[in-house]
Parts: structure tokens; C-alpha cells; sequence
């Protein structure tokens, strides 16, 4: 289950539980509110990095794109603030996702395909 000597950065354990349960999380990133539902967490480069369907909020590029495919966001968990679960929040994603095209080097844990 990963590198023990890897910090794993505050936001890690609300995700990791997000994927387990399949869950949404309400975050700041880069100075923007974002529901994510994420997919997969793992490693790029030594640091902590979340794959995650954004299903609201907005974006540094401007609104959220009207196309699901677009919505993937590869981000660093290091940079997610005040991640909660919505706790009546339902799970998306899209059919484009795959576990194996993530931004991600290491993955350490991931939703199934069903």
C-alpha cells in the first residue's frame, strides 16, 4: 500500500475515503470551490495526486466545461484546502474515465470498473 516513508499530505485520508465509499468532496483548489468525485490517488513525481471528476464549482480556465469527458481534473493533493464529504452529495463520473490514463505514476488505490 504505497511508500510508508512518503508524506501523505492532510487532504489524503478524506479522499482515500471518498474513493472507498464513493463520495463527494467538497475542496478549494487553487483559489476556486470544486465538488470532485475522485477516482483515483496515488503518486507523480514523489508528490500525492488526485484524479477526480469535478461535478460543480469553477475552474482556473473559467466555468465548469458542459461536456462530461472534459470535467477530469489530475490535481495535487498538497494544494487541496478544507476537503469535506458532502454527505448527501450523489457520486459522478464519466464513461471516458479509465484507472490506467490518471496523471498519476503510482497509483495507490482506485475505483473498480464495473
Amino acid at each position: 500500500m504505497g511508500d510508508p516513508a512518503r508524506r501523505r499530505p492532510p487532504a489524503w485520508p478524506v479522499l482515500a475515503q471518498a474513493i472507498d465509499e464513493r463520495r463527494t468532496v467538497r475542496a478549494r483548489y487553487h483559489g476556486h470551490e470544486r465538488l470532485l468525485c475522485p477516482h483515483a490517488l496515488g503518486w507523480k513525481d514523489g508528490r500525492a495526486k488526485v484524479l477526480a471528476y469535478q461535478s460543480a464549482g469553477s475552474t482556473n480556465s473559467g466555468p465548469l466545461p458542459e461536456a462530461p469527458h472534459d470535467r477530469w481534473r489530475s490535481l495535487f493533493v498538497d494544494e487541496i484546502e478544507d476537503p469535506r464529504i458532502v454527505p448527501d452529495a450523489g457520486w459522478d463520473t464519466a464513461d471516458n474515465y479509465t484507472p490506467d490514463h490518471n496523471g498519476i505514476d503510482e497509483v495507490e488505490m482506485s475505483v473498480a470498473l464495473n
